[in-house]
């Protein structure tokens, strides 16, 4: 077996998940709306079934934002500020180190300067400072003359902070989106603008951090200006919450859909010399190719990312406030270095990693790959990067992960989780091990004194014990419908594009293929992907050439350990892709997961 058949061979399962077929409901809406049947079986399968519903969805419009005093604590938000820009009181805004936090700040900050206000901002520093309000912080507003602070992306947990405003006589406002149960208490504030707090009636509960801040903004922009709020400055504010809505992977399904549609139309045209230097730098023209979820989520939102995990988040502020081209390409250029240096410590630790997992699995007695749930640590691992690591571990092993750093004595972790697994209840079961910890069912966050690491790592393991199924661990491929490959055309893939802009809650679609003829010796690329020419088996049989161009990322292996050569009968999971390349563009197929064809339909089910 080649090297690479050899690496593959110690991947997880992937089990095939085909999504139950809608067959009557997405007929039903097929006719009713007008829409391909394979578009309409998506959507149903997302509980759009009526032919009012899918309009919407597929052509999101302003009228589709929520009033924003709907939301519990607006009208007192509102007047507060206004107060504050009326007496020309300087605001503090208090925001989060992450594209949500920071985006969320120059909304607002944006909104107040242009109504007259004056205002400063504070981002904590991620290793300083670490998460959350500070008092130090409140206490030195206070001292230089601030009265009312609103907290952006932050602020749900901050109790003793907001009694630190209390006594100080510091006017709280906390607008964040974090989660609450029913039964749980709030901080002491002025107002709090969360539609997850009991008692707000607010329709769309899952906005971002930076979605409440445009709707703070836009509440009190409406009331000097109605009409050019709506028609002017709405839409260009849409921008950053778009970008901020897509980055923290909130649903992209009612409010939040017409958000990011709305906002990557207007990021079609940025104004802003700091929009303009950071596409620069990410090597994108929205002029000559329209933008994407994808884009926002791998191009932009990991360059504005890397300030607050490697350096200063208070820079990205700067860039998308400044009017000086100049110092905009500057920042945007120091934003690229900072992406580059997380890209290249991250890839150390975990080639690191991986060497761990390499030699642990050599072991006559293994701890690692025995373990339902990984707890793997390095001394001195950038803790900007830790979560990202996790979520490597987690897509090498199909296993919960923890990545722990350990400085000074202490023990810092981050954790990622598979589906199934609350990661959260298991830190919580461990509660009395740490110095602090917080997160929710998929990620969390910790700090530990590193003597108790030990401790921690054997009760997570007796907890994953009790909690996670044994067996292989696996990964689930979710398909969401059979779309045979003669029926991928340049119309349909137009109307597949309306979906946009896919993320949580509005998947990419991954569809199957059964009986695909492979049409010559696979090329390998790299050593580590490959490139085939397939077709519908059926089309082959009759005589026909519509051949179909598919990319594997990583799959040389799979298809070396497959036997894949010329003539083989296969199944296939697939995204379409459109390749703009100007020598070999068009259409082509993406491989998510790739099997021998078999006619036994219980075997073509198993894990592969």
């Amino acid at each position: 077996m080649s090297a690479a058949a050899a690496a593959s061979a110690k991947r997880p399962n992937q089990r095939w998940q085909l999504a139950e077929p809608h067959l009557e409901a997405s007929a039903a809406l097929a006719r009713a709306a007008r829409l391909p049947q394979v578009l309409a079986e998506l959507l149903v399968s997302r509980g759009i079934t009526e032919a009012g519903e899918a309009f919407a969805f597929l052509n999101p419009e302003l009228a589709h934002l929520n009033d924003p005093l709907l939301m519990l604590g607006m009208e007192a938000a509102v007047a507060r500020l206004e107060q504050a820009i009326a007496r020309h009181e300087p605001v503090l805004l208090y925001g989060d180190y992450d594209v949500d936090g920071t985006t969320a700040v120059v909304l607002l900050k944006t909104a107040i300067e242009m109504l007259g206000g004056t205002v400063c901002f504070h981002v904590p520093h991620r290793l300083r400072e670490g998460y959350g309000l500070q008092s130090s912080v409140l206490e030195a507003a206070y001292a230089e003359g601030v009265r009312l602070v609103i907290t952006v992306d932050t602020g749900m947990r901050a109790f003793a902070e907001a009694e630190t405003a209390r006594k100080l006589g510091l006017d709280l406002i906390i607008t964040d989106h974090h989660l609450l149960e029913a039964s749980d208490a709030v901080p002491h504030a002025l107002a709090i603008l969360n539609p997850n707090q009991p008692g707000c009636s607010y329709p769309e509960k899952a906005l971002c951090g930076a979605a409440i801040a445009l709707k703070l903004a836009q509440a009190v922009l409406e009331r000097r200006d109605a009409d050019r709020t709506r028609e002017k400055t709405l839409p260009s504010f849409l921008k950053m919450a778009a970008i901020a809505t897509i980055a923290d992977a909130v649903p992209l399904r009612g409010e939040n859909r017409a958000i990011a549609t709305l906002g990557l139309r207007e990021l079609r045209h940025p104004a802003g010399v700091g929009l303009r230097a950071l596409f620069a730098a990410a090597a994108l023209d929205p002029a000559a190719k329209q933008l994407t979820g994808f884009d926002v989520a791998f191009r932009i939102a990991p360059r504005i990312n890397a300030a607050g995990r490697m350096d200063v988040a208070s820079e990205v502020i700067e860039l998308f406030s400044t009017r000086d081209p100049v110092r905009a390409a500057e920042l945007a250029g120091k934003l690229e270095r900072l992406n580059r240096e997380r890209r290249d410590t991250e890839a150390a630790a975990l080639t690191a990693i991986q060497a761990m997992l390499a030699a642990d699995a050599g072991l006559a007695v293994p701890e690692l790959s025995s373990a339902r749930l990984l707890v793997i640590d390095g001394d001195g691992w950038h803790r900007g990067v830790i979560g990202i690591l996790a979520s490597r571990v987690v897509e090498r092993t199909a296993k919960p992960a923890i990545v722990v750093s350990l400085e000074d004595g202490v023990a810092h972790g981050s954790g990622r989780s598979v589906d199934g697994f609350q990661l959260l209840d298991a830190i919580e079961s461990c509660a009395d091990l740490f110095t602090r910890f917080g997160g929710h069912a998929f990620a969390v966050g910790f700090a530990v004194p590193a003597e108790n690491l030990p401790a921690l790592k054997q009760r997570l393991r007796e907890y994953a014990e009790k909690h996670l199924p044994a067996g292989e661990p696996e990964h689930v491929l979710r398909i969401h419908a059979e779309l045979p490959l003669d029926r991928i055309t340049p119309v349909l893939v137009g109307w597949l594009r309306k979906l946009e802009p896919l993320g949580h809650g509005n998947p990419e679609p991954i569809f199957v293929a059964h009986r695909v003829r492979v049409l010559g010796a696979p090329r390998i690329m790299k050593e580590r992907h490959i490139r085939l020419e397939i077709a519908q088996e059926s089309l082959v049989l009759a005589g026909g050439s519509a051949a179909i161009r598919a990319v594997g990322w990583d799959l040389a292996g799979r298809a070396a350990a497959l036997g894949l050569k010329h003539g083989s009968l296969i199944d296939i999971a697939y995204r379409i892709r459109e390749n703009d390349h100007p020598d070999f563009g068009g259409l082509e197929v993406e491989i998510a997961g790739i099997r021998l064809f078999e006619e036994d339909s219980e075997r073509r089910q198993a894990h592969v």
